[in-house]
């Protein structure tokens, strides 16, 4: 059974490929995180009370606006939650998939992250940024060069600390917890820039 679930897991990878390769407008190949126990991760509702899900990200977290982070806030996780893992990125943006934040060793009592988080390496509680998609430490606000992108934000419950220097890029985090994961969820947001 698990090398039928093993090959068919394959089969997706190679299909998404080949589809990618020949569609130009193909999304980009999914990324299979495997979680604690090798079962379906339990879904985490994540909520924020700057906007609604699907709806607009105000201009205050944006570019065009203060450039903080929003404010986050999600429900009860597994018991065995030893950290959380956020990554928010945006999908649409020219050419690659734009890393907007990258924020680890968030402490498993931590129900809510407030508006403006820090962009330190190292925050007082223990939590680490990594590097967003400019390079640099901490949240960078949505700033889409035109159209109406999509922003993801995506909150992992895990199994551990992870053992990442600050500055881990989004990449790293993703294959950090690989096996790890107890509970996810995620938010999605939009900006357009008014002209």
């Amino acid at each position: 059974m698990r090398k039928w679930i093993v090959g068919m897991l394959a089969f997706v990878v190679l299909m998404a490929g080949c589809a990618a390769a020949s569609t130009p407008l193909a999304s980009p190949l999914v990324t299979i995180i495997a979680t604690s126990g090798g079962g379906p991760a339990s879904a985490l509702a994540v909520t924020s009370s700057a906007f609604e899900a699907g709806k607009a990200i105000p201009m205050k977290y944006t570019c065009d606006g203060q450039k903080v982070s929003v404010p986050m806030a999600w429900g009860d996780v597994p018991a065995a939650t030893k950290s959380f893992a956020l990554i928010v990125d945006d999908p649409d943006a020219p050419g690659r998939v734009f890393v907007h934040w990258v924020l680890f060793n968030i402490p498993p009592a931590t129900r809510a992250l407030p508006e403006g988080v820090k962009t330190d390496p190292t925050l007082a509680d223990g939590t680490r940024n990594g590097n967003n998609g400019g390079g640099q430490s901490g949240y960078t606000g949505p700033c889409p060069p035109s159209g109406v992108h999509r922003y993801f934000f995506k909150l992992y419950a895990l199994d551990m600390l992870l053992t990442l220097d600050p500055g881990a890029s989004k990449d790293q985090v993703l294959a950090a917890i690989q096996g790890h994961i107890l509970a996810q969820g995620e938010l999605i947001g939009t900006y357009t820039r008014s002209k």
